[in-house]
């Protein structure tokens, strides 16, 4: 989970997301949207105490399970959307031997954090990490590397 310098990777390469990407990820928020409003009816808002609460139960409740690996990531993405309002990073392609990945980045510095998998990879693992102290950790990783200007 901690961030990725791009120095310690071996010619990673950063860029923008295509439209693709784009389309691919308003999928993903649609498809946990539909699970949600179905089940609890009502959907993510941006309130992170909400969504948080709202993504744990989709766990509890079994209604993602540790095989569903596509809902388990579309779970980190609305987490990394959580990240990103409140942080101010904002959604890249990072690219490295390893292959593609969508990754947060804070402005133009080397820190990245990766959310997609932040989930799917406990679950599938078996780790019943709580969603919110996975993002707590995310936060104050990615917190404790932002600059703080004068004043804040």
């Amino acid at each position: 989970m901690a961030t990725q310098p791009v120095a310690a990777q071996s010619e990673a390469r950063i860029s923008e997301l295509s439209l693709l990407d784009h389309q691919y990820m308003e999928q993903q928020r649609t498809l946990l949207e539909d699970i949600t409003r179905r089940h609890f009816g009502r959907g993510f808002s941006g309130d992170t105490d909400s969504d948080l609460q709202l993504l744990q139960s989709l766990l509890d409740q079994r209604l993602v399970k540790p095989s569903q690996t596509r809902e388990l990531q579309a779970m980190g993405m609305i987490l990394g959307d959580l990240l990103a309002a409140e942080l101010k990073l904002h959604w890249v392609i990072y690219e490295d031997k390893l292959g593609r990945s969508r990754a947060l980045r804070d402005g133009n510095t080397d820190n990245f954090l990766f959310p997609m998998t932040m989930i799917s990879r406990r679950q599938e693992a078996g780790s019943n990490t709580a969603v919110a102290v996975i993002y707590r950790k995310a936060y104050d990783i990615m917190a404790a590397t932002q600059t703080k200007l004068p004043f804040q």
